[in-house]
């Protein structure tokens, strides 16, 4: 029995899950009879029949327990031992039992044809689920559990509660004889089209492993491998044979040319042998040259020895003088810094000197200033007295000027007014220019303004022109014939609307349909009218056009306020999103909803399952996603959709066609207003001009008066300033003579400390001319060692160019020395190895004429075989060209022919061994063939007799026909025998073969249904599972085959069977055997722990009670 144990949920709907078999306990008790086996013995033919304790067989599922699963939480699933039908509506967790069997009995996943990783078959939102399968068994039952992690994609096991690996699992669920993989035996709903696309080879081993004794499919395998082999071992002995015969053929062809090597070879070995001798002379050559070369550099030694010595005297002499040069160098280091130090001194007198001449010269060229600067004081006091003359007369000739001040006055008085006339005329100049300015400069920020919205509205029009031709041309009309409606016409309202915010748009275009952001809004319906008829009859334009609502939505307040929804992440309506006029954003909110339509971000769409639960908003905007609620009219159940916002293509760009009318009218007033504050400006410059003439006259008048009466008061100024100037200029004298006295005075001073200074330089000169005398001695005593000492070096290097020869000498002589030993040693290793000798290895004492000496001290000579041979190179070299010109007549002639004949001789003698081996593993496996094949083939024949002498049978009852046969092209290829199945469903046609194209899905079903129901007697599988076979049928087939299913599964000793269909036709026969499982599914289910099933029966029995009594 399966109950629920916790309801499940979903983001669209709160629907539980429930598996409910009938009740055992609640039916008559002979519709649960134990069936005892079968009293019969098994024939031959058959595979014997499966081992059962009471009703169940060995392998049977007890029990499917399920958790987070899925569909399900938590659900425990406990079939019946023979027919098992589990029936619900589609989407309820039919086939989610039928994955629960097959994962939990080590199936893989992919076998369902549902998904690749075990991961999947997971409930959505849980980590971990869990299948437990429990199989009947006679010794105990096996239950297998199954946990699955979701972030790993594993799986881990347990056998009765212990943990295992998937591989014991297998192998446990083998020894029941459980093959969830095979489709004779498990037909998932995904797999059934696959079974009529089984090829006639795949469907015999399918039920060779579903019916067939154990030893069926085993012998077949033998079989094909044996044949195999065999094809391989004839292919092998053929091959080898041919071989054979044709290396036999080419060593005859080769034998002559062999015996002529070998003629060869006998000069080549006496070639060999002169080749060996050679080194030996060679070394002999080579060793006297060495001892030569050895005795002159054994002199050239002693001579560098002597010159060595030689040249011990001349470096000590040379240390001796090196000291000496180092001792004047350091004494003339310490007089040149002696003498640089008195130089200083010296130079720092000479200083103070040039500083006390520089003294009495600044001196003598101030005394020369002050009688300058005398001298121009007389200049100047003769200057003044001059020019106060001159004033005075001037002054005695000026007339008397006190009568015109009253003309002054007047003329004063008339220019201040002129000049308050003109001040008030520039001030009103000034602010009319500034006004103007003012102007121009709001004519300029409007012109700009009305130009940045023409180009907007031009990037709209384009957009609109490239992808609505006929609307453009349409809105075009509009503008030039607006006076032909009575009412408000709007352009298109992709035109109209102007986003506030152009990240906005995206979420307008994708809730406005494309025909209604290119449609023309109306207020009267006789405009459209007109409109229309003029542009769709006439112009022939493809246009739309809506009317909008008689009264205004464009205010309309939403159902609920904003504040509410910011919990949630919303920000806004969409109708706050945009600016349009008022027929347009009423027909939007009329016909879109868009003051109920709430635009959230990001944040909503992480709590989107919250958020439709508690708003119960039938649309929603988050950021990239359009989501659409709905509730089911039949279920009740809330279904929510999204979509991914498209990108926006015509809103991004923004133009406010009543901002710009506005604007429009503002350039039109301030042009007006420029026109007059111009006229004002021509005439006030005009009167300005006039007064600036009038001004300029008064102040020449006025300064003309003025000029008359000052002229006296001026000169008498003058004089009075040129008499202060001179009465200074007379004060301010100076004493030449005093000056002149205290200048030479200060001179002599300078002059006895000059002296001085002189006396002291003197002294300072003589201490460094001493010391440069002494400086130049000591240079003289050192320029006399280093010619000594070079000389010395002269006879050094000399002496060492003469040991440097003979050391060259020497190293040239040791390394001709060196290269010869080496020489020797190579040639006689080559030697030793030409005889087979060891480095340590003497020469045995019968090989051997003489013993001589050799570098490294070793003892050899040249084996006895080279005394008939001659003694030096000339002549060893004449015998080589005479044998080697022998040796080259015999041409043509190739080393491996002879190692290749050879071989051949071998390998002729293995391959006619291996060949009698072969032949007589051939016969061994044809003999092996023969009897294996007598005991596969004989009872696989009768086998597939019994089938289709079932299938037969089961065609014949539904008025159609079919066979079963085993079929091969040809009787040795064991690897190309199948199962033919033949059907025929019409009187007028022939028997066809079962393929996925020539047979219609109903009929392929029926037939694939019948081939299993054939199967079930002579099944020895536990279980078998169709899901949903029924599906393609017709009434008349479906009834026919339930009938079928229902009379051969439940009869004695079947194995069990799981039928899943999700609809059943009425008036069916049902068998007492049967368990029927039904899968409930919906919003009215009853708690987990509300669920009673006994308490239901007995409440169902007193009702049962308590009726007739009524």
């Amino acid at each position: 029995m399966a109950t629920p144990s916790r309801r499940t949920s979903t983001p669209s709907s709160q629907a539980s899950k429930r598996v409910l078999p009938r009740d055992p306990s609640s039916e008559v008790p002979s519709k649960r009879k134990s069936s005892a086996p079968s009293t019969l013995p098994p024939t031959p033919l058959l595979p014997p029949p499966l081992r059962s304790s009471g009703p169940f067989v060995e392998g049977s599922i007890v029990r499917i327990a399920m958790e987070n699963f899925l569909t399900y939480d938590i659900c425990e699933v406990s079939p019946g031992p023979n027919l098992n039908m589990i029936i619900g509506a589609n989407g309820t967790g039919k086939s989610s039992i039928v994955c629960a069997i097959c994962l939990g009995l080590a199936g893989k996943p992919a076998f369902m044809g549902r998904a690749d990783k075990v991961g999947f078959f997971v409930k959505r939102g849980c980590s971990k689920g869990m299948v437990e399968i429990e199989l009947f068994r006679a010794s105990g039952n096996l239950v297998i559990t199954r946990e699955i992690d979701v972030a790993k994609n594993q799986s881990f096991w347990y056998i009765n509660k212990k943990s295992t690996t998937q591989k014991v699992v297998e192998e446990q669920v083998a020894a029941l004889n459980i093959q969830v993989g095979n489709l004779c035996q498990f037909l998932p709903q995904d797999k059934v089209g696959e079974f009529a696309k089984l090829t006639k080879i795949e469907l015999l081993e399918a039920t060779e492993k579903s019916i067939g004794p154990p030893e069926m499919h085993r012998y077949h395998c033998e079989l094909k491998n044996f044949r195999e082999k065999e094809k391989q071992l004839e292919t092998s002995c053929k091959e080898k044979t041919e071989y054979l015969e044709k290396m036999i053929q080419r060593n005859e062809r080769y034998k002559q040319d062999v015996e002529r090597f070998y003629e060869r070879k006998r000069h080549l070995d006496l070639i060999e042998m002169l080749e060996a001798k050679r080194p030996w002379v060679e070394y002999e050559n080579v060793r006297q040259e060495y001892e030569e070369v050895k005795q002159a550099r054994d002199q050239v030694k002693e001579e560098v020895r002597k010159l060595k010595e030689g040249q011990i005297p001349i470096t000590r002499r040379i240390e001796e003088i090196e000291r000496q040069h180092h001792n004047l160098e350091a004494r003339i280091k310490e007089k040149a810094t002696g003498i640089k130090e008195k130089s200083q001194k010296c130079k720092e007198k000479q200083e103070v000197l040039e500083r006390k001449d520089k003294h009495i010269e600044e001196l003598q060229q101030a005394l020369i200033v002050k009688q300058n600067e005398e001298h121009d004081r007389q200049r100047r006091i003769s200057n003044t007295r001059k020019m106060i003359e001159d004033l005075q007369n001037e002054l005695k000739t000026t007339e008397n000027c006190e009568n015109l001040q009253p003309q002054i006055d007047a003329v004063t008085n008339d220019l201040r007014r002129v000049q308050d006339e003109k001040a008030l005329c520039e001030s009103e100049i000034i602010d009319k220019r500034r006004e103007r300015e003012t102007l121009e400069k709001e004519e300029k920020s409007v012109c700009d303004l009305i130009k940045r919205f023409d180009n907007l509205m031009n990037q709209k029009e384009d957009k609109l022109r490239q992808r609505y031709r006929d609307t453009y041309e349409a809105v075009l009309w509009l503008r030039n014939n607006r006076e032909k409606f009575k009412q408000r016409v709007c352009e298109p309202i992709m035109l109209t609307i102007n986003m506030k915010d152009n990240k906005n748009a995206k979420y307008i275009e994708n809730h406005i349909s494309s025909n209604d952001l290119r449609a023309f809004v109306f207020e009267a319906q006789e405009d459209m009218e007109v409109f229309l008829k003029e542009v769709r009859d006439n112009r022939r334009l493809r246009v739309n056009a809506v009317i909008a609502p008689s009264s205004s939505y464009a205010d309309k307040a939403p159902s609920r306020s904003l504040s509410e929804l910011k919990q949630y992440g919303f920000f806004s309506y969409l109708r706050e999103l945009f600016d349009a006029p008022d027929p347009v954003m009423s027909y939007l909110c009329f016909q879109y909803h868009i003051h109920e339509v709430p635009v959230g971000t990001e944040r909503t769409r992480e709590r989107i399952e919250r958020v439709i639960q508690e708003t119960q908003l039938k649309q929603i905007y988050t950021a990239e996603e359009k989501y659409v609620v709905k509730t089911s009219f039949y279920s009740n159940k809330v279904i929510s959709s999204n979509t991914s916002l498209k990108v926006a293509q015509f809103l991004t760009v923004t133009v406010d066609l009543e901002r710009r009318r506005h604007l429009e009218e503002q350039l039109k007033e301030i042009n007006r207003k420029l026109d007059a504050v111009g006229s004002g400006l021509i005439a006030l410059c005009e009167t300005n001009q006039h007064l600036e003439h009038k001004d300029n006259e008064l102040r020449q008048k006025k300064k003309d008066l003025l000029e008359k009466k000052t002229k006296k008061r001026q000169l008498e100024q003058k004089i009075s300033s040129k008499l202060g100037s001179l009465k200074l200029m007379e004060q301010d004298t100076c004493n030449l003579e005093e000056e002149e006295r205290k200048a030479s005075t200060k001179i002599k001073e300078i002059n006895v400390q000059k002296a001085e200074l002189v006396t002291e330089l003197t002294n300072l000169i003589k201490i460094c001319t001493s010391l440069n005398i002494q400086k130049v001695d000591l240079i003289l005593q050192n320029t006399t060692v280093n010619s000594e000492k070079n000389k010395l070096e002269s006879d050094y290097m000399a002496a060492s160019s003469r040991l440097r020869l003979t050391e060259q000498n020497f190293i040239e002589l040791d390394e001709n020395r060196q290269r010869l030993l080496q020489k020797c040693k190579e040639l006689m290793k080559r030697a030793r190895q030409v005889c087979n000798l060891g480095a340590e290895q003497t020469v045995p004492q019968e090989y051997q004429t003489q013993v001589p000496t050799i570098p490294n001290g070793h003892n050899s000579s040249p084996p006895m075989a080279f005394q008939d041979l001659p003694n030096t190179l000339d002549e060893i070299d004449a015998l080589l060209t005479e044998e080697r010109s022998r040796a080259s007549c015999f041409t043509g002639l190739n080393p491996t022919v002879v190692e290749e004949y050879t071989k051949r001789e071998e390998e002729i003698e293995q391959l006619t061994e291996e060949l009698k081996r072969k032949k007589v593993e051939l016969d061994k496996y044809r003999e092996n063939i023969s009897q294996v094949k007598e005991r596969w083939l004989n009872p696989l024949k009768e086998l597939v007799e019994k089938i289709n002498e079932k299938f037969s049978s089961f065609f014949s009852s539904m008025q159609c026909a079919g066979e079963v046969d085993l079929h091969t092209d040809n009787e040795e290829d064991y690897d190309k025998y199948g199962i033919r199945i033949r059907v025929k469903f019409r009187n007028t046609t022939q028997l066809h073969e079962l393929t996925p194209y020539h047979q219609s899905g109903g009929e392929r079903s029926v037939s694939t249904m019948l081939y299993l129901m054939a199967l079930q007697e002579l099944n020895r599988c536990p279980f078998r599972v169709v899901d949903e076979i029924n599906q393609g049928m017709d009434p008349i087939n479906e009834r026919r085959v339930f009938e079928m299913v229902v009379k051969t599964a439940c009869k004695e000793n079947t194995s069990q069977y799981f039928f899943i269909t999700p609809k059943l036709l009425q008036n069916l026969p049902y068998s007492e055997k049967m368990t029927i499982l039904f899968v409930y599914n919906g919003p009215h289910m009853l708690e987990p722990n509300r669920w009673n099933l006994k308490a239901f029966q007995r409440r169902r029995r007193r009702i049962t009670v308590t009726q007739p009594s009524q």
